[in-house]
C-alpha cells in the first residue's frame, strides 16, 4: 500500500493521471495507455513482475509508466549502463595493448634475459595477432631467448567469474573466464574460448574427426563422437580443461567451448608461434609481473572502445562487457566502483541500484526501468552518443533484434538493447512514432514462466509505440521468427 501511495504522489507531482491498472499516463495519451494496459493484461504474465516506462526523448515527459520505479534483474540491459559509463570514464578512443617486453640485453641474435608477454586486457586478440608479435620479434633479429618466457596477466585480478554467475553455465561461450591475457578464436570475439570442429568419419558409425582451433596443448579432447545423425554435444568438465565430445554427425559441425585459464591457452599458442619462427627459449615458462621499466620489443593495439561497442551491444557479448569493468578497476568490485562514479551524470543514483558485473549475468544486480530510461535520455547529451546509439541492435535488421518486429513500423526504426536470462527479459531503447516523435522506453520482466515468450510482450509494446500517431493506432500483426529459447540471448546459441 505504501508503494502505491508513493506512486500516486509522484504521478500527481508530474502532472500525470493514474489508470485503473496502476499505471500513469500524461493527459492526452489515453488511447495509447489503454492499448499498453491491454498488452500487459495477458494471462501469461499473471504472477510476473513487469515494469514499463515510456518518455519523450526530447522533453523527458512521461508518456506511460507502470511499476517503473521497482528494482529487478535487467539481464543484458546492464551492458547499456556499462558501455555508457566506460565511454565517460575511459573515453571513446581507449585502446588495449598487448606487448612483448624485456629488461634483458641483446648480444647479436641472443636476448640475455626473460621475454615477457604482457597482457593489457584486449579481448579481441587472435591467434594471428599473437603470431604477428612473434614475427616482429624475429624480424628484429632475435633467435635465442637466454631466459624464460614470462606470462604477465596481472593487469586484472585472478577472479575469473562475476559474483552471482551460475556455476552450471561454465562450459558455455557466454560464460567464459575474464583474463588480462586472453584469445578470441572467431570474428564475434568470443574471448576465452576455442572452436571445437567435428567432422564425420568415412562411414556410418565410424569415429568422428575432432580438432581444436587454435591448435594448443592447453585443452584435452575426449571424444566418443561417431558418424551419424543424432547430433553433437560439446561440454567442458567443471573446473578442468577436459572437453568431452559425444553424439554423432554426418556433416561438419563447430561448437565453442570455454577454457579454464585463458592465459594458459595464450601461452600455448604463443609458444607455438615462437617455435614456428625458429626462436628458442631456454628457460621454460613462468607466470610473473613484467619488471618495471622493461623495454618494449613488439606491441599490438586493439580497435578503440567506440568500435568495440558494436560487437559488444549488437551481439550482447558478455566477455567484452566484463573487460570494460576490469579495465576500469582491475577487479569486478573495484571496476564497478570506478564506473559508478559516472552514473550520476548518466541519470542513475549509485545509492539506488545494485551492480556486481558489467554484462548482467549476475542474478544479484538490480536496476529499475526508470534508471534505464534516465540513462537513455542523458546519453543523448554526450559527445559519444551517435556512435553508441549506432551500436545498439536495430529491430528486424541486425544483432539480437534481427528477427524481431519485421514488417512492422518498428523495423529499421527501433534501436534497443535486449536482455535474457531464465525468468527475465528486458528491452530498452529508442523508437520514433509515426508522427515523428522520438521516445525512450524500457520494459523489464521478472519471474516469467519458462513456458511464456516474454519477447512477444516487448515487441507488441514497442510496435504500438512505433505506430502511435499514424492513421490507425491498433497494434499491427507481429511477424517474428520463432525463437526456441527465451532464457538466453539468441546470439549466445546462434539462433538469431
Amino acid at each position: 500500500m505504501k508503494f502505491h501511495l508513493l506512486g500516486a504522489v509522484v504521478a500527481v507531482a508530474a502532472g500525470l493521471t493514474l489508470t485503473s491498472s496502476g499505471g500513469a499516463v500524461a493527459v492526452g495519451n489515453e488511447a495509447l495507455t489503454a492499448d499498453l494496459d491491454a498488452i500487459l493484461a495477458v494471462g501469461a504474465l499473471k504472477g510476473a513482475d513487469v515494469g514499463v516506462i515510456v518518455r519523450d526523448a526530447t522533453t523527458g515527459e512521461v508518456v506511460y509508466t507502470r511499476q517503473s520505479g521497482r528494482r529487478s534483474q535487467i539481464a543484458s540491459n546492464m551492458k547499456m549502463v556499462t558501455t555508457a559509463a566506460a565511454l565517460d570514464l575511459l573515453g571513446p578512443d581507449h585502446r588495449w595493448k598487448t606487448e612483448l617486453v624485456s629488461n634483458g640485453t641483446r648480444f647479436g641474435p641472443v636476448l640475455n634475459g626473460d621475454l615477457v608477454l604482457r597482457g593489457g586486457g584486449d579481448p579481441t586478440m587472435s591467434q594471428k595477432r599473437y603470431q604477428q608479435l612473434a614475427d616482429t620479434l624475429k624480424a628484429s633479429g632475435v633467435k635465442v631467448v637466454n631466459g624464460a618466457l614470462v606470462v604477465d596477466d596481472t593487469k586484472f585480478d585472478a577472479q575469473p567469474y562475476g559474483t552471482g554467475w551460475a556455476w552450471d553455465d561454465e562450459p558455455y561461450s557466454y560464460n567464459a573466464e575474464t583474463s588480462a591475457l586472453t584469445l578470441s578464436p572467431d570474428e564475434k570475439f568470443s574471448a576465452g574460448t576455442v572452436i571445437v570442429r567435428v567432422k564425420p568419419g568415412a562411414a556410418a558409425g565410424a569415429p568422428a574427426v575432432v580438432s581444436v582451433e587454435p591448435a594448443n596443448d592447453h585443452v584435452q579432447i575426449v571424444s566418443t563422437a561417431t558418424t551419424g545423425t543424432a547430433g553433437i554435444s560439446v561440454e567442458r568438465e567443471h573446473g578442468t580443461n577436459v572437453i568431452r565430445v559425444s553424439g554423432s554427425t554426418s556433416v561438419e559441425t563447430t561448437r565453442l567451448s570455454t577454457v579454464k585459464d585463458p592465459a594458459g591457452l595464450v601461452t600455448s599458442v604463443f609458444r607455438k608461434a615462437l617455435k614456428q619462427n625458429g626462436i628458442v627459449v631456454t628457460g621454460g615458462v613462468k607466470r610473473a609481473k613484467a619488471p618495471a621499466g622493461a623495454a618494449v620489443l613488439a606491441s599490438d593495439e586493439s580497435a578503440p572502445l567506440s568500435q568495440l561497442n558494436v560487437p559488444l551491444l549488437k551481439n550482447s557479448n558478455n566477455m567484452l562487457a566484463e573487460v570494460l569493468v576490469k579495465t576500469a578497476g582491475g577487479s569486478f568490485s573495484n571496476g564497478v566502483r570506478q564506473l559508478s562514479t559516472t552514473w550520476p551524470g548518466l541519470g542513475v543514483d549509485p545509492n539506488s541500484v545494485e551492480v556486481f558485473d558489467g554484462s548482467g549475468l549476475s542474478r544479484m544486480s538490480q536496476f529499475s526501468p526508470d534508471d534505464l530510461a534516465s540513462l537513455l535520455l542523458k546519453a543523448k547529451t554526450k559527445p559519444w552518443f551517435a556512435a553508441w546509439q549506432a551500436s545498439l541492435p536495430v529491430a528486424g535488421v541486425d544483432g539480437t533484434l534481427v528477427n524481431r518486429m519485421k514488417n512492422t513500423p518498428a523495423a529499421g526504426n527501433v534501436k534497443a538493447k535486449t536482455g535474457s536470462l531464465t525468468g527475465v527479459s528486458s528491452l530498452s531503447g529508442y523508437v520514433r512514432t509515426q508522427d515523428n516523435r522520438e521516445l525512450v522506453f524500457s520494459v523489464v520482466q521478472n519471474n516469467v514462466l519458462r513456458s511464456v515468450n516474454p519477447k512477444t510482450v516487448e515487441d507488441r509494446i514497442v510496435v504500438r509505440l512505433a505506430s502511435d500517431g499514424g492513421a490507425g493506432v491498433a497494434t499491427p500483426r507481429i511477424e517474428s521468427a520463432p525463437q526456441e529459447r527465451y532464457d538466453v540471448e539468441c546470439s549466445w546459441i546462434g539462433s538469431c
